[in-house]
């Protein structure tokens, strides 16, 4: 662990006595992102069907794949405006929106009606994965340092952290909901709903590669290391997906839930990440419209390929 993540670290216990409500209310955020995460992974490495294994393996890994293809793009390119990266950033988001729509929310109502037979108690049991994800994610961004190139740093002692390496963590907060959202949307083999899922994210993954090696670039890096750390960050993908596809595969209730999941976290990341940054830079209406753009592909992939 570098040395200046180390420093950080170590004066946690300080932070923890000068805001005890604060930080205990993180703590349990923490703990039921880390007990959700671990036994998500031993659950898909224990009892989760290997063909569905393999399904997430591959869904993931092609989430990393398009990450650094982005990434390797930004080699041949010596800049991108910052209108075109909140506008590629804007296409991410609205492919992330529409996914969670079409993708995760309405099939995990189905698979919940289908237990239940009302539809009422369906989206209670919807809203309570959409509740974990929110959890997940905010223990996350409470607990994890990290920076974004307009809003600045945010988390525990994020000052005392080189800013390379916040941005390496602000990736990992993106990429870790997408992998989920594949391994879910693979969990039960049902291909018409994680073939448009995956392929969208897969799309989405490519101008995201592209937009995080430039800001790497911004903060001082060459443009071979940029593109080799933006890489990198894709390899949350995997991993998010075999957590995904264990989180489907617990119980009678399991996938619904974890359809919430997903989408709950996704939908985080877009509102409390993604949005907001393309909007500093006074592009809101392009990043808008860029929005919009992505919504769209993902609802007509959606259509098309399920």
């Amino acid at each position: 662990m570098p040395s200046n993540i180390a420093s950080a670290v170590d004066s946690w216990p300080q932070r923890f006595k000068s805001k005890p409500w604060l930080w205990t209310f993180t703590g349990l955020l923490l703990a039921v992102s880390g007990g959700i995460m671990i036994w998500s992974i031993f659950n898909a490495l224990l009892h989760a069907d290997p063909k569905h294994t393999w399904y997430a393996a591959l869904g993931g890994t092609g989430g990393f794949v398009a990450t650094a293809f982005g990434a390797l793009i930004a080699l041949a390119l010596r800049e991108i405006s910052s209108k075109v990266q909140d506008v590629m950033l804007g296409f991410a988001g609205g492919m992330m929106l529409a996914a969670s729509t079409f993708s995760l929310l309405l099939p995990g109502l189905a698979a919940a009606n289908t237990h239940t037979d009302s539809g009422a108690i369906a989206a209670l049991i919807v809203i309570v994965g959409l509740g974990l994800g929110v959890a997940l994610m905010l223990g996350l961004d409470k607990v994890v340092p990290h920076e974004h190139e307009n809003a600045g740093r945010h988390g525990p002692n994020a000052e005392r952290i080189h800013r390379v390496w916040l941005f390496v963590l602000a990736i990992t907060l993106h990429n870790l909901p997408e992998g989920m959202a594949i391994g879910v949307s693979l969990s039960n083999g049902d291909l018409a709903v994680g073939i448009p899922l995956t392929s969208a994210i897969l799309l989405q993954d490519i101008p995201e590669g592209l937009a995080v090696a430039m800001s790497l670039r911004a903060t001082g890096l060459s443009a071979g290391k940029a593109a080799l750390v933006a890489m990198g960050s894709g390899l949350m993908e995997p991993l998010g997906a075999i957590m995904g596809l264990g989180l489907s595969s617990g119980f009678a209730l399991s996938y619904p839930i974890s359809m919430g999941l997903a989408a709950g976290a996704m939908i985080f990341v877009v509102s409390h990440e993604v949005i907001p940054e393309t909007h500093r830079n006074g592009h809101q209406t392009p990043a808008t419209l860029g929005l919009m753009l992505g919504f769209a592909v993902m609802m007509f992939m959606d259509t098309a390929l399920g």
